[in-house]
């Protein structure tokens, strides 16, 4: 059964289902502006998924060709999946961040081949054994959700308001979960007179009990080193001093004091790179430090593509250490190793 919940001041959210994943569902939700709904995220790219949506719109008393324009958060699949849908069936114009933007255009143009080269040299470096990096070798592309992506229309600019007749929605850049993530600030009284600023589509940056993935966007032709998980933590500051009223997460359900979630994540970080660093006593590569690390399960039971998303994670970890002076690269080793220092 589709669920729409009405968040007051015309804001509604559906669950629109996410097949065969733990998180279970994004939260789409529908904004009224004076030329017509729009939404914020739209959901993965499955027939069920799309199913939900229509129906779900329907429940708000809308339908997918009513749609005015359609605000992404970030590029993942569970998010834009459906963008092209909802722009086949209305027209919408499709905004995101253009740090985002370039991956979905690299997304596209990439052929499959060469990711699977990358990441077969990526996975290597980062020490992963022979039996975990043969298979890429000899993988056959797919046709899955999220390799083909909508390119978006118009770009989402850091600090603007969204041109949304009769509302107020101001664009934040919050980088870590993807380079171009952003949350929009719904800057209006909150409907049930809540204290604080307005309301917050949060996406994947802010989720009430989730700690969101922080790994490693890179393109194949560019060797800039990031800073993904010093973006994020620098990120949640910036929504700490907001203080909005109430946050509308992508995931899970919507909260109040975002400024205690932020302080628990913030915490949560440093105690895991303080953790981390106690691992770092003799010399791992990205993949031993990966094994050694607290998941939501043993490491035995990891499947095969999550395990590539917590080698990554790792990764952007070590970045922060090695930026911070807490951590360094063992000179000479191959794969490289790194230290506690």
């Amino acid at each position: 059964m589709t669920q729409v919940t009405d968040h007051g001041g015309g804001v509604r959210s559906i669950r629109v289902p996410i097949p065969d994943n733990p998180l279970g569902y994004t939260l789409v939700y529908v904004l009224d502006t004076d030329r017509g709904p729009v939404l914020v995220d739209t959901g993965w790219d499955d027939p069920e998924s799309w199913e939900t949506l229509t129906n779900g719109l329907a429940g708000c008393g809308t339908s997918a060709s009513e749609i005015h324009g359609v605000v992404i958060t970030h590029h993942h699949p569970d998010h834009h999946g459906l963008s092209g849908k909802v722009r086949e069936a209305s027209g919408a114009w499709v905004a995101m961040h253009e740090a985002d933007a370039s991956i979905v255009r690299r997304t596209r143009e990439t052929r499959p081949e060469r990711w699977f080269t990358y990441m077969t040299d990526k996975l290597t470096a980062a020490g992963a054994p022979e039996e975990h990096v043969a298979p890429m070798r000899t993988a056959q592309p797919r046709n899955l959700p999220g390799l083909s992506p909508a390119l978006p229309d118009r770009e989402i600019v850091p600090g603007e308001l969204l041109d949304l007749a009769g509302r107020r929605l101001r664009a934040i850049w919050t980088p870590g979960h993807t380079p171009g993530h952003v949350c929009l600030h719904l800057e209006e009284d909150h409907p049930a007179q809540l204290p604080g600023k307005g309301r917050l589509f949060s996406g994947d940056h802010l989720l009430p009990e989730i700690t969101p993935h922080i790994g490693l966007y890179e393109d194949p032709d560019d060797a800039t080193v990031m800073d993904p998980l010093g973006d994020y933590l620098d990120s949640l500051e910036r929504i700490g001093r907001l203080a909005p009223a109430e946050v509308l997460p992508a995931h899970q359900h919507a909260f109040t004091d975002a400024p205690s979630r932020v302080r628990e994540l913030l915490t949560h970080h440093e105690s895991r790179l303080t953790d981390l660093l106690s691992l770092l006593t003799t010399p791992l590569t990205p993949w031993q430090l990966a094994e050694r690390m607290e998941w939501n399960r043993p490491w035995a039971q990891i499947p095969y593509g999550s395990r590539n998303i917590a080698v990554s994670e790792a990764e952007a970890h070590l970045r922060r250490l090695v930026k911070l002076g807490r951590a360094e690269a063992v000179t000479g080793s191959e794969p490289v190793t790194y230290v506690a220092v």
